[in-house]
């Protein structure tokens, strides 16, 4: 028994060592050829991206392609490897069609964000660095990925949305700045002039809002025992309520300087509710 068991485990040895000299260096070749091509691929899509960068094409592009140019080389190099094996590549090829196919089917909802990822780099309606408001968020421009685009929100809070919910809905770009429009009820007896100009001098002393383009004030509406003035103005995307609340105490505190009354009782009430942009934005 013992000297069957020996002569099988030399058999196997024998087996093994006849395959190794036999197939050892291609195995090993085929192993080196597809660690260096690996690596040739990596480096070649860093370089197409770097390419890219420097004619000033947009970053997210720029990495798309790169990437692109990487998977090609990958799958060339692998196709390769198992040449060296002696493996046809004909009925893989077949097979991954067959199962491209069922996995469309299986996966139709993720595959729907990819190609409005692909969609989105290549029509370019925002680009990293920019404030967008779309359905679902709004923030800075993060990240661009196939599948999902991230923002950075105004309290460093990162949101993730999935590229079909952005194509197809209403974007607004507002770039490094986004626009306020603040509505401020006044009494009637006010001189709508003076109030003008009090609250221009405090938006156009203002450093951190653009003179360009020129902020807009004027009588916005009527209501019943005096008028609303309404102000246009821009400030920093990224700080946009900080902002906001700072210049809308500073244009407080000018009107109660210059002692020009504000509107009371439920009048102002009836003109914010019916003329506020920010709740029609936020519904």
């Amino acid at each position: 028994m013992i000297d069957e068991e020996l002569k099988t485990a030399e058999a196997l040895i024998d087996k093994g060592i006849e395959f190794g000299v036999a197939y050892g260096f291609q195995i090993i070749g085929a192993i080196i050829v597809l660690i260096i091509g690996l690596k040739i691929a990596g480096w070649i899509g860093g370089k197409v991206t770097g390419l890219c960068l420097r004619k000033e094409f947009d970053q997210t592009l720029s990495g798309f392609v790169g990437n692109i140019v990487k998977v090609v080389l990958i799958v060339f190099v692998i196709i390769i490897t198992l040449g060296n094996f002696g493996i046809s590549t004909a009925p893989l090829i077949a097979l991954a069609g067959a199962g491209a196919f069922g996995a469309t089917l299986a996966i139709q909802g993720p595959l729907s964000n990819y190609g409005a990822g692909l969609s989105i780099i290549l029509t370019r309606p925002f680009t990293i660095g920019d404030t967008i408001i779309v359905k679902g968020g709004s923030g800075v421009v993060h990240e661009v990925k196939l599948a999902y685009t991230q923002l950075i929100g105004e309290d460093k809070e990162l949101i993730t949305i999935p590229n079909k919910r952005i194509v197809g809905e209403v974007i607004t770009n507002s770039h490094s700045n986004r626009i306020v429009e603040t509505r401020i009820p006044l009494a009637g007896s006010v001189d709508a002039d003076r109030a003008i100009d009090v609250l221009r001098r405090v938006l156009e002393g203002d450093d951190l809002v653009p003179n360009e383009p020129r902020a807009q004030i004027g009588v916005h509406d009527f209501t019943y025992g005096g008028i609303v003035i309404g102000l246009r103005y821009w400030v920093p995307s990224q700080r946009y309520y900080q902002e906001r609340y700072r210049v809308n105490t500073a244009l407080l505190s000018a009107l109660k300087r210059e002692k020009i009354e504000l509107l009371s009782g439920g009048g102002a009430a009836i003109a914010l509710n019916d003329t506020s942009a920010d709740l029609e934005e936020m519904s």
